[in-house]
C-alpha cells in the first residue's frame, strides 16, 4: 500500500509544480485500482506512469459492468433478458472482463507455495492469486477455477470501487471541515511517522484521530449508503416485519446515520464524537453500519480500512490539500456508489512540518 502510495507522488508532484488542481475520484480511482492490483492480481496497472495515463481496461470494464447491472437489475427480471440495449452491453462487458481476469490469474506471479497448506500459503503468497492457485485444503485439493475466477472479480472490483469513493470523501472532509488536516497531520508527526515509515497494520490502527476522521467521514458522507440485499427465504424482520423470498431490501444507511434519535447534531462532522460515552458505551448497535452488518456484510471492510489509512495519512504528510471552487457536489444516481465526481483539489508539496505536540 505504502508502495503504491508513494508511486503515485511522481505525478501528484507534477501537478504541483504545474500549479493545477485534480478531480479527487479520478485519481483515487487510479490509486485504489492499482493497490488493488498489486494485491490481488500482482499487476501493476500503470497508472501513475504519468500525469494522464490512462486507466487499465480492466478498471474501466468492472466501472461499466457495476454501472450497467445497476441500471439492469434496477428495471425487473424481465428486463435482464432483452437480447439488446444495456442487457446485451452488460453479457458482453462481463465476458470481457471475466477474459481479461483469467489471463491475469494464468500471469499471476508465484512464489513457490504451490501444494503448500492454506494457513502456511497465506503468509507466503505474492497476491491473492497466488494463493487461490497454488494453495490447497486439508484435503490436498485446489480451488476450482471457476470459483477462483468468480472470486478474483469480486475481490478485484470490490477492492477499489468503494475505496476510492472513500477516499475521496476522505480528501472533501479534510477541504471542507476547518482544523481536520492540521490534527491529521500533527498526529502523524506526534508518532514520528514520515515519507520512510514501514507501515503495519497495528500502526495504521493505532491512531486515533485517523480513527475517529475515518468513522466519522464514514457516517456522515458514506459511499455505499444503499446496500441492495434480496431475501432468499421467509425473513421475519424486528417488529415483525414478515420479508418473502426474493424481496429487495435497501437499507437507508444514510437516514440510519443521522437519526437525531442516536446522534447528537447530526448532520455536524465531529470526529471527537467518537469519544464520547454516548458514542462508544449508550449508542445502539445498528446505528452505525457503513459497511452493512450481519453475515452478509462487506467481508473486505478490514483490508479496505487499512487500505484507506495507509493511503490518506501518506498523502497527509506529504501534501497540503486545499479545494478549488465551491461548486455543489454531483453524483451519479444510477451507480452502486455515492461518488463526488466534480471535487477538484490542489495538492501542494509540503516544505515545512509541525513540531511534535510536548506531553
Amino acid at each position: 500500500m505504502q508502495e503504491c502510495a508513494r508511486k503515485a507522488f511522481t505525478v501528484f508532484d507534477e501537478l504541483d509544480s504545474r500549479g493545477e488542481s485534480w478531480n479527487a475520484y479520478q485519481y483515487m480511482v487510479k490509486l485504489a485500482s492499482q493497490t488493488v492490483g498489486k494485491f490481488s492480481l500482482g499487476m501493476d496497472f500503470g497508472h501513475f506512469e504519468a500525469v494522464d495515463s490512462p486507466l487499465h481496461s480492466l478498471v474501466t470494464n468492472i466501472v461499466t459492468m457495476l454501472s450497467l447491472n445497476k441500471k439492469v437489475t434496477a428495471r425487473g427480471e424481465w428486463y435482464r433478458h432483452l437480447p439488446f440495449g444495456d442487457p446485451a452491453r452488460l453479457k458482453e462487458v462481463r465476458r470481457v472482463t471475466y477474459e481479461q481476469i483469467s489471463e491475469a490469474v494464468d500471469a499471476a506471479p508465484k512464489s513457490g507455495i504451490s501444494n503448500m497448506p492454506l494457513n502456511e500459503a497465506a503468509t507466503k503468497a505474492s497476491c491473492v492469486t497466488d494463493y487461490l492457485v497454488n494453495a490447497v485444503d486439508e484435503k490436498g485439493e485446489k480451488l476450482p477455477h471457476g470459483l477462483i475466477l468468480a472470486n478474483q472479480i469480486v475481490v478485484t472490483g470490490a477492492g477499489y470501487t468503494t475505496t476510492s469513493a472513500l477516499l475521496s470523501w476522505l480528501l472533501y472532509c479534510i477541504v471542507t471541515y476547518p482544523g481536520t488536516q492540521d490534527k491529521l497531520l500533527q498526529e502523524l508527526v506526534d508518532n514520528d511517522i514520515s515519507g520512510e515509515t514501514e507501515w503495519t497494520p497495528e500502526l495504521a490502527h493505532g491512531l486515533p484521530y485517523l480513527d475517529k476522521f475515518v468513522k466519522e467521514t464514514q457516517r456522515l458522507h458514506n459511499a455505499s449508503f444503499q446496500p441492495g440485499r434480496t431475501t432468499k427465504t421467509d425473513v421475519v424482520l424486528p417488529g415483525g416485519y414478515r420479508l418473502p423470498p426474493d424481496a429487495v431490501i435497501v437499507p437507508a444507511l444514510y437516514a440510519i446515520h443521522t437519526n437525531p434519535e442516536h446522534w447528537r447534531d447530526p448532520f455536524r462532522f465531529d470526529p471527537e464524537r467518537w469519544d464520547t460515552d454516548e458514542v462508544k458505551n449508550e449508542r445502539h448497535r445498528g446505528a452505525y453500519m457503513p459497511f452493512a452488518t450481519g453475515p452478509r456484510g462487506c467481508i473486505g471492510f478490514n483490508f479496505a480500512l487499512l487500505e484507506v489509512k495507509i493511503l490518506l495519512s501518506e498523502m497527509v504528510y506529504r501534501y497540503k490539500f486545499t479545494r478549488e471552487g465551491v461548486e455543489a457536489i454531483e453524483y451519479d444516481p444510477e451507480f452502486q456508489l455515492i461518488r463526488p465526481l466534480n471535487l477538484y483539489v490542489r495538492a501542494e508539496r509540503r516544505t515545512e512540518w509541525p513540531a511534535k505536540t510536548k506531553a
